[in-house]
């Protein structure tokens, strides 16, 4: 068997991905990677076996918030979240207080606030682009007696 010397602790990046629970499964750290969403050490990077070593800065862009990590080793397995996290050192900075509505909750209207006006609607109606074309008779022949 060929080991690794223990001195060369480098591990493929998207295995590091899975192993830390920033991620569901490897392919979808694939997919972050191939999309330009992970930077090491202020490079991006889009290769998923780009080698991660201990002491490497790593940063996620997510969908809701961006991940700052520091590796601090290299993982055996998918292990449960308290194991996960001694992989790395978190340096994302906190939230903001005031958190962004997402665009479903924008849509909603405030209980016992009336019906909308026609601009309020048409806003309404630019986020549901697709929703008024909605064809019930199709495939009914209604002339078939």
């Amino acid at each position: 068997m060929s080991e690794k010397p223990s001195g060369d602790l480098r591990q493929r990046i998207d295995k590091w991905l899975f192993f830390t629970r920033m991620v569901k499964s490897r392919s979808l750290a694939q997919g972050l990677l191939n999309s330009g969403h992970v930077k090491v050490n202020g490079t991006s990077i889009r290769q998923p076996s780009f080698q991660v070593k201990v002491g490497d800065r790593v940063e996620i862009a997510l969908d809701r918030r961006d991940l700052i990590l520091i590796v601090k080793s290299g993982g055996e397995r998918r292990g449960p979240y308290e194991e996960a996290k001694e992989l790395y050192e978190d340096l994302t900075p906190p939230r903001e207080k005031t958190e962004r509505l997402t665009m479903l909750e924008q849509a909603q209207r405030i209980k016992g606030s009336g019906r909308p006006t026609k601009k309020e609607r048409r806003e309404t109606d630019r986020l549901f682009p697709n929703a008024g074309d909605v064809d019930f008779g199709s495939g009914i022949n209604w002339d078939d007696d």
